[in-house]
């Protein structure tokens, strides 16, 4: 058995994965391409893997809100979520990221492959301003399966709320 290869995404006549997040995409008739890699350990490995810059990966998070109350935080991968400048977005002083259990509940996805693409609840999105005017690579609903797409139409289909939710990352040198 090939340890990179992963059965959670059925595949389509012509090869390509299917999941919900493929499915939604295609629905939503908008320009993409889908990419599919074996597992990888670190942002860098999967940017590397769709031969993207770290910065057009995005990460998407789920932050609770309130309990049932959650959205999507959509961040380039070369920038930090900053708690502070999503609770101030929010209006709120608390927020928390759920447990893995919980998030799958809410989305259907495991972590790692989270997206707003085919989520089992439509949540509203936030999207980091650095995703404007740009192309993306955002997760594809399974290990190993991106989704390349303009930052503007996901931002268009979701009707995402767009600021500034992000600090540039500060790595710790050994």
């Amino acid at each position: 058995m090939d340890p990179d290869r992963d059965d959670t995404a059925e595949r389509s006549d012509l090869g390509i994965p299917r999941t919900p997040a493929v499915d939604a995409v295609l629905a939503a008739s908008i320009e993409h391409t889908v990419t599919r890699h074996g597992r990888v350990s670190s942002l860098e490995e999967a940017a590397a893997a769709r031969g993207i810059e770290p910065r057009d990966l995005i990460k998407t998070l789920v932050v609770r809100r309130a309990e049932d109350d959650h959205v999507f935080v959509l961040v380039p991968g070369d920038r930090t979520f900053s708690w502070a400048k999503v609770r101030a977005l929010l209006g709120t002083n608390r927020i928390s990221m759920p447990d893995a259990e919980a998030a799958k509940a809410v989305t259907g996805y495991e972590r790692g492959t989270i997206t707003p693409f085919g989520s089992a609840t439509r949540l509203p999105v936030i999207a980091d301003s650095h995703l404007v005017g740009r192309r993306i690579s955002i997760g594809g609903g399974a290990h190993g399966v991106g989704l390349t797409v303009q930052g503007d139409d996901v931002i268009r289909l979701f009707e995402a709320t767009v600021a500034d939710i992000s600090d540039e990352e500060t790595r710790k040198t050994p």
